[in-house]
């Protein structure tokens, strides 16, 4: 119930004549109380109260992180109301990834100034700032920056002033899933310490988006942070993030709640995140919901991009000769690059001038109805015991016939010699719907099913990890490409899920490690058909020298018996010559 008035005046006279102290005044909670009373919100609960501590009592420089939809920034928000009313002269500056954003939060704390009756008296005065993204507090005495200023992290830093720096959400998936991304954020963020006022706070709130991210590199910059994951977190991860998880946290585990058990069972009960660890799958959900970045590293991802050898690729013939080498020269800057850090695409450190046919092609298609998954059709080509992927698209449509259509052109476009379909689609039926569109446009080519018990993310991995180890995988220009077009239409956490190469490097030997694996899966069961075949060639190359060594040592052994008869029998001949010709001169 909202406190009117006369009840609020009140309630602070009691406390002021009685108590000697104004508890909304000294104490951050009993505002944030009134805040979210205001709002119609329940009490806050106790991981919010936790945090608002932290606000109120952490560090100079500070990084909240806490699981997604706790709600980091309402609780921030209240807390700048909380400093203009103990000190109308303070300069806060909130910056966030985008401007939007960051105006969404000067926004919502100039309309609790409005409607908030103990904060009231804060509304700017006529003649003061009173803009969303840049306003002045009533009482505040003339200064040029404005107490309250919202700006993007790409934005126009320079020539501000603050008290008070909430670096809202500046890590998300837009800009941090490239290398140079991540190191640019990281190069703007320095520019705070020029802003800040001696004595002044930094504090960072967010999520990490990325296994690099920000926040971890933030601690040898002399930042603290304070974790509050989603769930008890279990005995590995609580030994080796004991020093950063907030004391809340630990209170639980001291209490003796059991690994795995909702940390705020009000805002997110066992069985909400339950569906959210299935949705955003195993790695996705240790990021966003338990604030655990150990996964970065790299020994639990098998793939990386540098052991891809990426060029422009013809769908006929290919180069005959292709030699891996990651060279700094050969570094491609303009490719979306979503890999772990200092992985990248490279091109080719050599290669050969002449070009021969493929000596085969093969599409898989990996098929899914209407829903989340989408349709995917990967394309390799074989020559000289390297392979190469010239198309790999997808479809969110499932089976509709412009799907179908499509899959059987760029089969044709492709001169594919066998399509392989992934038998997990009504017995057969996507064979028996894709035949009528091959024989329509013309195209004469096998069609199998093909079936695999293994778990996926370890099919996946025993597939391409050693053919990339080796190098002897090559990805068209046009496919990296393509694999950002082709989400053009998803939101950006969603878009980053689908993409191929995001996939690629995010995927471990853990079941459930990806939301979503349907273009890296279909990318493997193409390239696992000439895995088979090198293998079979292998085996054949093997029984031939095998054949060879064989007539060799056997003609070999002929050739020493021939040798051992002549040795024996000729000294006999001789002997018997001299033996007749004694006798006869005798």
């Amino acid at each position: 119930m909202v406190l009117k008035d006369q009840e609020f005046k009140w309630w602070r006279r009691e406390y002021a004549e009685h108590r000697g102290v104004w508890p909304m005044y000294e104490d951050f909670s009993v505002f944030l109380r009134l805040v979210w009373n205001h709002l119609g919100l329940p009490e806050p609960t106790p991981v919010q109260l936790d945090i608002a501590d932290f606000l109120q009592h952490g560090p100079r420089r500070g990084i909240i992180m806490g699981f997604r939809g706790v709600g980091k920034s309402y609780i921030t928000s209240a807390f700048v109301c909380w400093n203009l009313l103990r000190d109308p002269d303070m300069a806060i500056m909130v910056v966030s990834a985008s401007k939007i954003r960051s105006d969404d939060f000067s926004t919502f704390t100039k309309r609790l100034i409005a409607e908030m009756s103990v904060l009231r008296h804060l509304q700017a005065a006529p003649g003061q700032r009173d803009s969303n993204i840049a306003f002045d507090v009533g009482p505040a005495k003339a200064k040029h920056s404005p107490s309250v200023k919202s700006v993007g992290i790409t934005g126009q830093l320079t020539g501000s002033r603050a008290n008070l720096i909430v670096a809202d959400d500046i890590e998300v998936p837009g800009n941090a899933e490239t290398q140079n991304m991540r190191d640019k954020i990281a190069e703007l963020v320095k520019e705070f310490d020029s802003i800040l006022i001696p004595g002044g706070r930094i504090m960072y709130l967010g999520t990490p988006q990325t296994e690099q991210s920000l926040y971890n590199k933030l601690h040898a910059r002399g930042y603290e942070s304070s974790i509050w994951p989603s769930e008890v977190p279990d005995e590995e991860y609580y030994d080796r993030l004991k020093p950063k998880l907030a004391k809340f946290v630990h209170e639980k585990i001291e209490a003796g709640i059991g690994f795995g058990e909702p940390l705020d069972p009000k805002r997110f009960d066992k069985e909400d995140l339950q569906e959210r660890k299935l949705s955003y799958g195993r790695s996705g959900y240790a990021l966003q919901f338990l604030l655990d970045t150990s996964l970065s590293d790299a020994d639990r991802y098998p793939l990386r991009l540098k052991d891809l050898i990426v060029m422009p690729l013809d769908s006929k013939k290919g180069p005959t000769s292709v030699a891996w080498g990651p060279k700094p020269s050969g570094l491609y800057h303009d490719l979306h690059t979503p890999g772990l850090d200092g992985d990248a695409f490279y091109r080719p450190a050599f290669t050969d001038e002449r070009f021969a046919d493929y000596t085969g092609s093969v599409m898989f298609v990996d098929p899914s109805g209407r829903g989340t998954d989408e349709t995917c059709w990967c394309v390799t080509k074989m020559l000289l015991a390297t392979v190469f992927c010239t198309l790999l698209r997808a479809d969110k449509r499932g089976y509709e016939d412009e799907v179908l259509q499509r899959i059987a052109k760029d089969a044709k476009d492709q001169n594919v010699n066998l399509i392989l379909v992934e038998e997990n689609f009504g017995q057969g039926m996507f064979e028996r719907l894709l035949m009528p569109h091959l024989r329509a446009i013309g195209h004469k080519c096998a069609v199998e099913n093909v079936r695999s018990s293994k778990m996926k993310e370890a099919r996946i991995a025993d597939t391409l990890e050693p053919i990339m180890n080796q190098h002897r995988l090559v990805i068209a220009e046009q496919v990296v490409i393509e694999d950002d077009e082709q989400v053009a239409g998803y939101t950006p956490d969603k878009a980053t899920q689908y993409r191929l190469f995001h996939q690629m490097t995010r995927l471990t030997r853990e079941k459930g490690a990806l939301a979503h694996d349907d273009r890296l899966d279909a990318l493997a069961g193409s390239v696992a058909h000439w895995v088979e075949a090198m293998a079979r060639d292998a085996q054949e190359a093997a029984e031939k020298l095998y054949e060879k060594d064989f007539d060799a040592d056997m003609k070999a052994h002929f050739r020493n018996q021939v040798h051992q008869v002549k040795y024996h029998t000729k000294p006999r001949r001789k002997s018997r010559k001299r033996g007749f010709a004694s006798l006869g001169r005798r």
